[in-house]
């Protein structure tokens, strides 16, 4: 039985430890929070319960795989709604739309608004990205790269996705089905979550909005939190072994610069393969200080960042208010381009507003409202004094809440920005890593696997495939796929 490391227990690592122990290694994880989850963590205070990281859970058949590994149920394990609506969409002349669960009700709800050659347009934008998704997964997202090369393996997939003009421009493709303005708003802002703006963002990306509008947009019993929570407890009851509150560190060589182990809260733990999931900058940094990062992150293009207020508020939302809000701004292309390309604050935001305790009371006292909003800002190398900019931050938060119609009083609350996400150890300040420019995705990001210390390998957000829950959690299985392939060789 060959020995294998797992440095943090957030998704990526835990997707990692199920395909290992499965695979019948001795797997140990070692966490330097006080619990699983990483940056899928929770915070309690005043009687509230906060998710710390995504709000999002989408694709949950990925869950599925790491469940059924350890010879679990996920249905039993993390039992799960679907969300209907997934989203409503608030626009500034006071429309709204909502992501309907089912294709006929989203049809139905284009219907009612008036919308009628974009409620027949709809049944074949569906088909689109339901062809983007399947031939993307199994051919560029949940499979290893060893060279641009092997975007090639299969020909003709890739030339079918040239047809469907997979790498043409995302907001041209989307505009391009529909009429309304406010339905290409909601249909290409998920490329903010590869760090783009739909203008610059490929086609390809549209595979995120399948996730979102399409496969559907789930929320755990208890919160989110109860993800990461589950899989460790399914992973120590399998045999693998979970510590928290331990650091990593280094990473320990033999004589030949092999991977020998880690060193871990005062003692050498051997391993013949240890998967890294903290992000990349900060694993060379921290674990691998001898070697120069991937030459990409050189000239790395970094996703924004964001403002995220946790409160915790007497009071209920009002009828009508749903589980993920998005609040569209008035201004459109230039908030991306304040954002991304002029990295400053954006003068008209977009925001999103989470209220899990709509479905979860447990989250928040009786009579009481557990609200997450998020605002977009630009990451560290906009040189913002977010010391200073900490107050007004709040106070601007603050006015969108009673402006919207949200319960205001607040009993409990935390501010998280970009300078709070560096102390996590998150590269130029953003939890969502490398932007997915067409330079830092597939073979063209850095690797999972580190071929000057055999035996090292990656998951997580900054290697491939990406941002994203449902990346992060196919990181792991391909960071797996990696140590299996290395332990077979070495056999």
């Amino acid at each position: 039985m060959s020995r294998v490391v797992v440095v943090g227990a957030g998704l990526a690592g835990l997707s990692a430890a199920s395909r290992l122990v499965a695979d019948g290694h001795d797997v140990t994880v070692i966490e330097r929070g006080a619990g699983p989850g990483g940056r899928n963590g929770t915070r309690r205070a005043d009687g509230f319960t906060f998710d710390t990281g995504p709000t999002v859970f989408t694709m949950p058949h990925l869950l599925d795989r790491a469940f059924s590994r350890l010879g679990r149920d996920r249905a039993t394990e993390v039992p799960m709604t679907r969300l209907d609506p997934a989203y409503r969409a608030v626009y500034p002349d006071g429309t709204q739309l909502l992501v309907r669960a089912e294709i006929a009700d989203q049809v139905e709800e284009i219907r009612t608004r008036g919308l009628a050659r974009d409620a027949a347009a709809y049944p074949g934008f569906v088909d689109w990205l339901e062809q983007l998704y399947e031939l993307e997964m199994p051919n560029f997202i949940e499979r290893n790269f060893d060279s641009v090369l092997d975007l090639m393996a299969n020909p003709a997939a890739a030339a079918k996705l040239v047809r469907l003009g997979g790498f043409g421009s995302l907001q041209k493709a989307v505009s391009g089905r529909f009429v309304d303005t406010r339905l290409v708003r909601l249909f290409t802002f998920q490329s903010m979550y590869a760090g783009l703006a739909p203008s610059d963002a490929l086609a390809i990306y549209a595979v995120i909005t399948y996730m979102d509008c399409i496969s559907g947009v789930w929320f755990p019993e208890g919160g989110m939190h109860a993800v990461p929570r589950a899989l460790a407890r399914a992973l120590c009851e399998s045999g693998a072994d979970l510590r928290y509150g331990v650091a990593v560190g280094s990473i320990l060589r033999d004589s030949s610069g092999r991977v020998a182990g880690v060193s871990a809260g005062g003692e050498q733990l051997s391993a013949d393969a240890v998967v890294v999931t903290l992000d990349l900058p900060t694993a060379y940094a921290e674990l691998l200080p001898d070697l120069r990062p991937p030459r990409v992150l050189d000239r790395a293009v970094w996703s924004p960042s964001a403002l995220v207020w946790h409160v915790g508020v007497r009071g209920a939302p009002k009828p009508g208010v749903a589980h993920h809000n998005i609040h569209f701004a008035d201004a459109w292309s230039e908030s991306f381009d304040q954002l991304i390309k002029r990295r400053e604050l954006m003068t008209d935001p977009s925001r999103l507003v989470t209220i899990p305790s709509l479905d979860a009371p447990g989250m928040a006292p009786a009579g009481h409202s557990v609200l997450y909003v998020l605002e977009p800002v630009p990451h560290l190398g906009a040189g913002i004094d977010w010391t200073a900019e900490r107050g007004p931050a709040r106070e601007r938060l603050h006015r969108f809440l009673a402006a919207n119609g949200y319960p205001d009083d607040i009993v409990t609350e935390q501010l998280v920005t970009p300078a709070d996400w560096a102390a996590q150890g998150m590269a130029m300040g953003t939890p969502f890593s490398l932007a997915h420019t067409f330079g830092q995705t597939g073979p063209f990001r850095p690797a999972n696997v580190e071929p000057r210390v055999p035996g090292v390998f990656f998951a997580g957000s900054g290697t491939t495939p990406g941002v994203g829950v449902p990346m992060v959690m196919i990181s792991g299985e391909l960071a797996a796929d990696r140590v299996r392939d290395y332990l077979g060789g070495q056999r």
